[in-house]
């Protein structure tokens, strides 16, 4: 059997610490399905045809990693893949009530769906997409932080910012 696990997220941009989490996912599941969410609420600095490239750059050497785009409920995207389970990166107890949050209210919208929290390693640890722009935007070093397309993306970008 195919055991298939949805990393879902925006990816605004993918860091080194999303990356770990889908790799270590892979213990767990055969197929891991990196589902980039097309977020209204969210203003990213990637459209989603750019993030999906740099994601699918990163994972180009992990067997067993799919990467899409959804839209809707997440619990509706698992159902169409035929997904077994939610996969979630905790990086500090301030991520727990939300993410606790959402894997409960995902369980009540369908109750066969379970969510597996993995903690980053800890040079991870304190990693977030937002910090890693903040950082970007001003010249700092994100080398080693983010894969390498990931890097030069921001560098292109905020260069060509006003």
């Amino acid at each position: 059997m195919n055991r298939i696990g949805v990393c879902p997220g925006t990816f605004d941009p993918i860091t080194n610490g999303h990356l770990d989490i889908v790799n270590r996912s892979l213990k767990f599941f055969d197929t891991v399905i990196v589902a980039v969410a097309r977020n209204p609420q969210k203003a990213p600095l990637f459209d989603i045809k750019e993030r999906l490239e740099m994601i699918t750059d990163s994972t180009k050497g992990m067997t067993g990693v799919q990467v899409e785009a959804f839209d809707g409920l997440l619990v509706d995207y698992l159902k169409r893949k035929h997904a077994h389970g939610i996969i979630r990166g905790l990086r500090a107890v301030s991520d727990f009530e939300y993410e606790m949050q959402m894997a409960m209210m995902n369980r009540n919208l369908d109750q066969s769906i379970e969510t597996l929290f993995l903690m980053p390693s800890v040079e991870y640890s304190y990693l977030t997409s937002t910090i890693i722009k903040n950082v970007a935007s001003y010249g700092g070093n994100i080398e080693g932080l983010v894969p390498p397309l990931v890097a030069r993306r921001l560098r292109d970008t905020f260069r060509s910012a006003p």
